[in-house]
């Protein structure tokens, strides 16, 4: 009789194990499901509005280059001056990037983009009073301080909101932005700057100028009260969703191999750091010499002044790229080798520069600068993948920080490189021969950093 009351109540306890069991399985999937559905949710509403951040930064920061012609003949910018200004913004970048970031970090992404935006805005603006070279490197330095910690914090932004499995995506429709705003800012621009001159007693320029960089601060009032910090201060997720994506996020962070202690002068000096941030000097370099110089160099092909028509041709490459974004990254991500697309885009775009320079056809041109448009673009938020992969915590901030503020500063030699480089060949061809250089080195860095990923460990929070 004991056997048998024994036998029975083992068979009562396993029965009770396994449906512990399912209800744990249930929970668990329920619990992923929150999470997705809370991610898929994220994406839906951050993704396209940090979209237009990105691109009214992008506008900010390229509008200048419609300007060149203007300011030469109001001003008296000339060349040199010219690739000064336009390449000091990214000195007031980087300076302050690395301070932003840990502010950002310390006091909430919904505070501090907005702060940024606003700031950007009104200095953005103020470059309608230019009336020298000094003023013109002034406040060019003083829009990129405002900007400073942008790109970066949102970023890192992403690594509060967004797993490991939809980073990747979260990154490409926040970088749709750049060709979204050298589409619809091209035209913008161009039309402003055909058909603003002399309306109200001021030059074209200065309209351009004033009406965008007020946008930007209209828009960051508007972050303010649209952005939540972390999933947590989120109104538009249930509880359940919030909690889940939370776990999840952090369940991620856990299972990342750690790192000894790491102090911020660790992380700033880490070997593998170092060689993102040279990557992403690389990509930027390449980069800002197209957007720079495609306005100036179709008009100069079209024998036109800035205008309407211009915009739209130049309009067309970054509309390429839009294209490509969304399919190329989808693709990546579900392949799981962002490395090697990024690769292969770097070398598209070196191949697109050194094609423009071999032709003055427009749409052999168009073609060329197309080509190098959707290498730029799409390589980025795929670039971006892997120092987030590697950084957790506060060394991401300190890190992905000073990749975008050393690699930004690409931005300000890419102009006065492709300058020196043309004087010392004696060729208008040379300066883009060498940009489309800089840009394969960051493919032999990538091709390196492999290697070096599989033998390194997570840089953590503890610095």
């Amino acid at each position: 009789m004991n056997l048998i009351n024994h036998i029975e109540r083992s068979k009562r306890h396993r029965e009770a194990v396994t449906v512990n069991h399912k209800k744990a399985g249930l929970a668990s999937r329920a619990d992923a499901q929150a999470a997705r559905t809370a991610s898929q949710k994220a994406l839906r509403r951050l993704g396209p509005f940090l979209a237009l951040m990105f691109a009214i930064s992008i506008l900010d920061r390229a509008n200048v280059g419609f300007a060149k012609e203007a300011l030469r003949a109001d001003v008296g910018i000339g060349d040199t001056a010219f690739a000064f200004g336009a390449g000091i913004f990214f000195v007031g970048y980087a300076l302050f990037e690395i301070p932003s970031n840990l502010m950002l970090h310390r006091v909430g992404a919904k505070l501090w983009l907005s702060r940024i935006m606003v700031t950007w805005g009104i200095s953005s603006a103020l470059m309608m009073f230019i009336h020298s070279n000094i003023s013109f490197y002034v406040l060019r330095f003083l829009v990129g301080v405002a900007e400073a910690g942008f790109s970066p914090g949102v970023v890192l932004y992403c690594t509060y909101w967004f797993t490991k499995q939809d980073r990747g995506k979260a990154l490409g429709i926040y970088y749709m932005g750049l060709p979204a705003a050298l589409v619809i800012g091209s035209a913008v621009s161009g039309a402003l700057m055909g058909g603003m001159k002399g309306y109200l007693g001021l030059h074209n320029w200065q309209w351009m100028f004033l009406l965008e960089g007020l946008t930007a601060s209209a828009v960051g009032v508007v972050a303010y009260f649209y952005l939540a910090s972390k999933p947590r201060d989120a109104s538009w997720l249930t509880s359940e969703e919030r909690d889940a994506l939370e776990c999840q996020l952090a369940l991620e962070e856990r299972e990342r191999p750690r790192a000894s202690s790491q102090h911020l002068i660790s992380v700033l000096t880490n070997r593998l750091v170092v060689v993102f941030v040279a990557i992403y000097f690389a990509i930027q370099v390449g980069a800002y010499g197209v957007i720079f110089y495609l306005p100036s160099h179709i008009a100069t092909i079209m024998a036109t002044e800035m205008n309407t028509r211009v915009g739209l041709i130049v309009a067309i490459p970054w509309s390429c790229a839009f294209v490509a974004l969304r399919i190329i990254t989808k693709v990546a991500d579900a392949k799981g080798n962002h490395r090697q697309y990024a690769m292969i885009l770097l070398v598209l775009a070196a191949f697109g520069m050194v094609a423009s320079t071999q032709t003055s056809h427009l749409i052999l041109t168009t073609i060329a600068f197309s080509l190098a448009a959707i290498g730029f673009v799409v390589v980025q938020p795929l670039f971006w993948t892997l120092p987030t992969a590697y950084l957790n915590g506060r060394a991401a901030a300190a890190g992905i920080a000073l990749i975008g503020s050393i690699g930004n500063l690409g931005g300000f030699v890419a102009p006065t490189l492709k300058t020196v480089a043309e004087r010392a060949f004696g060729s208008q061809n040379a300066g883009m021969l060498f940009l489309s250089a800089i840009a394969l080195v960051g493919v032999f860095l990538l091709a390196w950093v492999k290697q070096d990923l599989g033998n390194s460990r997570v840089l953590s929070r503890s610095i």
